[in-house]
């Protein structure tokens, strides 16, 4: 997906925030000139380890409770704004033209209301 894109229509990207599952492509990501970071919970989904016979298992860090993940709040905040548009709470654009073109009309609906609402 990096490998098609033309990153000069975007020249200040400078930081991609991925999940756990994208890990792998740190290396990637550095020969395209950008920093990749992994927003993943401190014990990342580790549920136990293996140890060598007579070892003794290390201490998993593990905290309790709800507790929002950086910058992923930001992206699932954005998700749950575009859903409240019935034309995009489904995915059933046939062309990706059209599903970017209702994500700007989304989005502009949402900074207009909120306008109105300042003045």
């Amino acid at each position: 997906m990096l490998l098609g894109m033309d990153l000069s229509l975007w020249p200040r990207v400078q930081k991609l925030f991925v999940d756990w599952g994208y890990r792998g492509l740190k290396g990637l990501a550095s020969s395209l000139g950008l920093e990749l970071e992994v927003v993943a919970r401190p014990y990342a989904g580790v549920r136990g380890v293996w140890v060598r016979e007579g070892e003794e298992a290390p201490e998993l860090p593990r905290e309790r409770g709800f507790k929002p993940l950086p910058k992923r709040w930001v992206v699932e905040r954005t998700f749950a704004w575009l859903g409240r548009n019935r034309r995009l709470a489904k995915d059933y654009e046939a062309n990706p033209g059209v599903s970017e073109a209702w994500v700007y009309l989304g989005m502009l609906r949402l900074l207009v209301k909120r306008l109105a609402r300042a003045a």
